[in-house]
């Protein structure tokens, strides 16, 4: 074994089942020390259950701890991280995974879903990051974590989806609480770079209980979800090592996607084109026109991202 993450601690949340337990548990076989934070919610956020958690760690060993408790307040965050400082002397990996689903068309849905999916899936990853990047800061300045040696690490990986990237059906809640995860992601970032601290979005296509969730409405869905069901989370979990180990630490601000043996490397917004008008041209007629003219061939689609990664996946 490599033991890329020898003593090294992390967090990760919704690391009970699905893809936070196969990085959890990839974490801990690297040498990492993990806190496997999971409240055992159900898929739409109903209910807990700390037995999951529990269980989770107890599987993986003396290097895990459980912490069965939600993380979707600042105290709850707050006493997180210290608890992993108190526990192992710090905290340098964060993976922010847990999340729940509410599907509902834009016509259909309730606030208090939309409330419930926000602030589970983009409020508790803010109140994580936002308590753990003080901790990682200090630790850059003291040399974690050999004192006066410099301390080139720090990792922070939001675990995203192409419905914040693409959108789908039905998905607003949870894809607006996606796209918001990578626009932290991208500002964490920035802001931790002077600190050596990178942080990433990465998407996966892997067989859990989103995928289960999913009600084809069409065939085109329905091959979809066949063929998510076939990967394995271990692959989303080989990539996320990855960048949590040594080698990972000049990628930072990226949109990484893993389908089996595939690795996406997304490009992000930036402007396709440049229509510069001159001071007599400036018009709203002008305007009208060049969304014919000059725009419309640059355009987005609004294909999802079930249909445009609706191909055969290497498993």
């Amino acid at each position: 074994m490599s033991r890329l993450l020898e003593g090294r601690v992390a967090i990760v949340t919704g690391a009970a089942r699905g893809i936070g337990r196969a990085i959890a548990e990839a974490f801990v076989r690297e040498g990492a020390k993990v806190i496997v934070a999971d409240s055992g919610t159900s898929i739409a956020g109903d209910g807990a259950d700390p037995a999951a958690a529990e269980a989770a760690a107890k599987a993986m060993g003396p290097s895990a701890l459980a912490w069965p408790e939600s993380v979707a307040s600042p105290g709850a965050a707050k006493a997180l991280v210290e608890r992993a400082q108190r526990r192992w002397g710090g905290i340098d990996i964060v993976v922010n995974n847990a999340a729940i689903i509410r599907d509902a068309l834009v016509f259909k849905g309730e606030p208090r879903d939309w409330d419930a999916v926000i602030h589970n899936n983009l409020n508790a990853a803010y109140y994580l990051i936002n308590a753990a990047t003080p901790a990682m800061r200090e630790q850059h300045k003291a040399g974690r974590p050999k004192p006066g040696a410099g301390c080139n690490w720090g990792r922070i990986v939001n675990i995203g989806s192409t419905a914040g990237l693409y959108g789908n059906y039905g998905q607003a809640a949870y894809a607006a609480s996606k796209a918001g995860l990578f626009a932290l992601t991208r500002i964490a970032a920035m802001e931790m770079a002077r600190s050596d601290a990178s942080a990433n979005f990465v998407v996966p296509f892997a067989h859990t209980r989103v995928t289960d969730s999913i009600k084809p409405a069409n065939e085109a869905q329905a091959a979809y979800k066949t063929r998510a069901m076939k990967v394995d989370a271990r692959y989303v979990a080989d990539l996320v090592t990855a960048l949590c180990a040594d080698a990972g630490r000049k990628v930072s601000g990226q949109i990484l996607g893993v389908r089996g043996r595939e690795i996406f490397l997304f490009a992000q917004p930036r402007p396709a084109v440049r229509l510069a008008l001159g001071r007599e041209e400036w018009s709203v007629a002008r305007i009208a026109d060049a969304f014919g003219r000059e725009l419309a061939p640059l355009m987005t689609d609004l294909t999802t991202d079930l249909e445009h990664f609706n191909t055969e996946p290497l498993v």
